[in-house]
């Protein structure tokens, strides 16, 4: 039987392959045996995204848990990751589960685990759920019929998208964003936001928003080598002040300006403090991953808010969401989340902020940024992706453990720090990170510089010396 492991962001794996009907059958029963013991009279809501087999697995979740007499919300048709988080909160049930693999290639499916707060269930219980996984396929779910389920109360169809869209339409000003003229174009990547965005924003320019459980063949992913074609239909059209794009279950963001720049995270982040902060007074600490920028550092010691950096993945980002006052959680990858929400990310809802800023300053995104720049100084921000095989990969993370790099091509190391992977300061505004992926054969390389052309001078020595060490 494969054994199953949940990584930096729930159970992964290749459709038909790992990711089989019999297999999510085990991780379903695991979860059932979990919820027994936690919960006196446990409920789950269900969601799916668009990728392939997703109705499928989700209903077979649901059978499982039936079984055991588990109350089940299940989503109609697909949803995002946060639409299930928050429909996890107002229906009070114990756990929401979605079945995503989120940014990955197509052929992946997964299975993402929501606390009853509306975010990532903490790792701790994870792992109490994983070590009940069995080697046995739990019998008779498959003869189990979803109407019978329905008449027995076990099962409820929800609409968790309209859910989502009044929840929405209860905490932004969609009218004056509609009327201030603010332009938006948004790039669905065939995911879960598709139809949101259309409902609450019709006059928007959409792209990729039609059901293709194949992404055309593209990771839906959003950074900028996956979204060319959104920048260059910015540049052409001259019609968008701000393009938002988000991942295939929606909870991560990429954002470009009107001249199809596009905006990362630090930024992103960055502009989300000076607003909620300046603006609508709010307060709270910031919390963000150990990948992001120390920019954020500056930007808080200027507001006197508190700073505090995490592991890389948003559950640790989330467990202190739910404990303590936390203003803005984030993570260089998209995955944002802020106060008055869920804590989850939420590429939709962080989209909608940066929209409602632009709308009620009446400024470009690039005159939003040189203000932030007044505060922090500028700079620019660079990743690449290293495909190793898993034997160079690790090898090159035996040599970060050793300590064996002093210097990457002309830039020498000053300091390091490694709470999770390698942070090689060269001065205070210049940095490189590496990082072995949780769940790809994979090594994540990042660079900050002054300029994004210093980022890649960083990058390419940094890989050169890696490559050849």
């Amino acid at each position: 039987m494969t054994s199953i492991k949940f990584g930096t962001d729930g159970w992964r794996a290749i459709i038909a392959q790992e990711y089989t009907v019999n297999n999510v059958a085990r991780v379903a029963e695991a979860t059932a045996q979990w919820l027994l013991k936690n919960s006196d009279k446990p409920s789950v809501v269900i969601g799916h995204d668009p990728r392939f087999g997703g109705e499928l697995f989700a209903e077979t979740t649901t059978k499982v848990l039936s079984q055991h007499g588990i109350k089940v919300y299940l989503s109609k048709g697909f949803v995002s990751t946060p639409m299930v988080s928050l429909g996890t909160v107002r229906k009070k049930a114990s756990l929401g589960i979605v079945i995503t693999a989120s940014h990955n290639p197509p052929s992946y499916n997964g299975f993402k685990l929501k606390g009853s707060y509306g975010g990532p269930l903490l790792p701790e219980k994870i792992e109490e759920i994983e070590k009940l996984i069995s080697d046995k396929v739990p019998a008779g779910f498959e003869k189990i019929n979803l109407k019978d389920l329905e008449s027995k109360g076990l099962l409820e169809y929800t609409d968790l998208e309209t859910m989502y869209c009044e929840h929405v339409e209860a905490n932004f000003d969609l009218d004056m964003i509609r009327k201030s003229g603010v332009r938006l174009g948004y790039d669905a990547m065939y995911g879960a936001g598709q139809n949101v965005i259309r409902r609450l924003l019709p006059n928007s320019t959409l792209l990729h928003c039609d059901n293709n459980p194949s992404f055309n063949g593209q990771a839906p992913e959003p950074i900028h080598k996956n979204l060319k074609e959104f920048s260059d239909l910015i540049k052409s059209s001259k019609k968008i002040d701000m393009g938002l794009a988000t991942d295939g279950d929606a909870d991560r963001i990429g954002l470009y300006d009107n001249e199809g720049n596009f905006v990362d995270s630090h930024h992103i982040i960055l502009l989300l403090i000076k607003y909620l902060h300046e603006q609508k007074g709010m307060t709270g600490k910031v919390v963000t991953a150990f990948s992001v920028s120390p920019k954020i550092g500056k930007m808080c010691a200027h507001y006197k808010l508190e700073q505090q950096v995490t592991k890389i993945g948003f559950k640790h980002i989330a467990g202190i969401m739910v404990n303590e006052d936390v203003l803005i959680g984030g993570e260089e990858s998209g995955g944002i989340a802020i106060k008055g929400h869920i804590p989850e990310r939420d590429g939709i809802w962080i989209g909608l902020t940066i929209l409602e800023y632009m709308a009620k300053t009446q400024c470009s995104i690039q005159d939003l940024i040189k203000d932030v720049y007044k505060v922090v100084g500028p700079f620019a921000f660079e990743r690449s992706d290293l495909h190793l095989h898993e034997e160079i990969k690790n090898k090159i993370v035996y040599n970060c453990e050793q300590n064996i790099y002093t210097s990457f091509g002309d830039y020498k190391i000053q300091r390091t720090e490694n709470m999770d992977g390698y942070k090689y300061f060269f001065n205070d505004d210049e940095w490189f990170m590496i990082r072995a992926s949780g769940t790809e054969p994979v090594l994540r390389n990042y660079a900050q510089s002054s300029s994004q052309q210093n980022a890649f001078l960083i990058l390419k020595a940094a890989e050169n010396t890696l490559m050849n060490h």
